[in-house]
């Protein structure tokens, strides 16, 4: 009986998994186990990512344009701090800033991935007033702050779109259709062939009950006639 609840749930299971995949739209029982956020809402969320993340990426070109890549005179500071050497490359912006659209990297343009390495070799050595004694275009501290910014920035771009398929379950229902796919026709042959195994089990275990009641039946007969007969 047991068995048959759980072959039973099984179906269900997979089935339910099926339909809750198949039609976002639907009410399923699964709606109340796994909320989701509406399509407007995960659209929105996601138009605010790419936003950020491409708006975080043109204020480190601007640091970049403006101030590092520039050799201002002593007299500029505090944006002079002896700028010199080789010119930074910008970073890669992965979407138009007017449309939000995806974009290419132009030549010499780092990606996010590898920014922080790439910008460490324009890193100088500072003097005890914070200016660049070796050639240079970054001091430590600006380093820092920019790969911070790049920290998030990666971060919103590399993470944002698989959180949000958390959130609008589009990753759930792709697990759940990979489930019910690949894994629930094996699963329900399995379970019936074990279904199948237990009832031949049960049947062989009662005929051999019945066969132990019938013969035990017939030796106590025999016997019993056996002595009949002796007392004859």
């Amino acid at each position: 009986m047991a068995f048959s609840c759980m072959y039973s749930a099984v179906g269900d299971t997979c089935v339910a998994m099926n339909e809750w995949a198949q039609h976002p739209a639907y009410k399923t029982a699964l709606d109340d186990i796994l909320p989701c956020l509406d399509n407007t809402t995960a659209q929105e969320t996601k138009r605010v990512a790419e936003t950020v993340t491409s708006q975080l990426a043109t204020v480190v070109n601007s640091v970049i344009a403006n101030v590092t890549n520039i050799d201002f005179p002593p007299e500029a500071a505090p944006l002079y701090f002896n700028q010199s050497g080789p010119l930074m490359p910008y970073l890669c912006n992965p979407y138009n800033a007017a449309d939000l659209t995806d974009r290419k990297c132009a030549d010499g343009e780092v990606e996010m991935s590898t920014a922080t390495e790439a910008w460490k070799k324009y890193v100088c050595e500072v003097s005890a007033s914070g200016i660049c004694k070796t050639p240079g275009r970054l001091t430590p501290a600006i380093y820092s702050q920019m790969t911070s910014a790049i920290d998030v920035t990666y971060g919103l771009y590399r993470f944002s779109p698989f959180l949000l398929s958390l959130g609008d379950c589009s990753f759930v229902r792709d697990t759940f259709t990979g489930i019910h796919t690949n894994n629930c026709p094996g699963l329900r042959l399995y379970t019936r062939w074990v279904y199948i195994g237990l009832v031949l089990v049960s049947v062989a275990l009662m005929l051999s009950l019945i066969f132990w009641i019938i013969y035990a039946r017939e030796r106590r007969h025999h016997v019993y006639t056996k002595k009949m007969a002796a007392g004859f």
